[in-house]
């Protein structure tokens, strides 16, 4: 959706220099329903990082119907099953945290906020897809 793709990237504009106080937040907020995932960040401020970008580069990359998306979160999926089992409401709560963390610091709109929880449950869908075909095609 075009009209999602400027909202969400106004909404990522609006959180330029507020980037560590976002990821921070995001992390708070995920580990505080998670506590037992954070010793997997094991060099937290890096990984840490690369998770909220590549969350908010999805989030993105769908409301403008790149076709990097798919494969990405495919691969992404399959690198953290090193990490365990990790549940669909793992990553359905990390993607809600991601969105409700850049709409409050970014000042989104409900047009904005709208907007983020679309592609939020597009993405939250493909994740949850690419869990089964992986599931599927990969013996136990």
């Amino acid at each position: 959706m075009a009209g999602d793709a400027d909202l969400i990237e106004d909404g990522l504009l609006a959180l330029a220099g507020q980037e560590d106080a976002f990821r921070l937040m995001l992390f708070d907020r995920f580990f505080a329903a998670y506590p037992a995932r954070r010793p997997a960040f094991l060099a937290f401020d890096a990984s840490s990082r690369r998770m909220a970008d590549e969350t908010l580069q999805l989030l993105h990359g769908l409301a403008t119907e790149a076709h990097w998306v798919w494969p990405h979160i495919a691969d992404l999926v399959d690198l953290h099953r090193a990490y365990g089992a990790l549940a669909d409401a793992e990553y359905d709560l990390f993607i809600d945290l991601t969105v409700e963390t850049a709409c409050a610091l970014g000042g989104a709109t409900p047009a904005a906020v709208a907007a983020w929880q679309r592609q939020a449950a597009l993405l939250k869908a493909l994740v949850q897809r690419a869990g089964a075909d992986w599931a599927a095609a990969l013996p136990r």
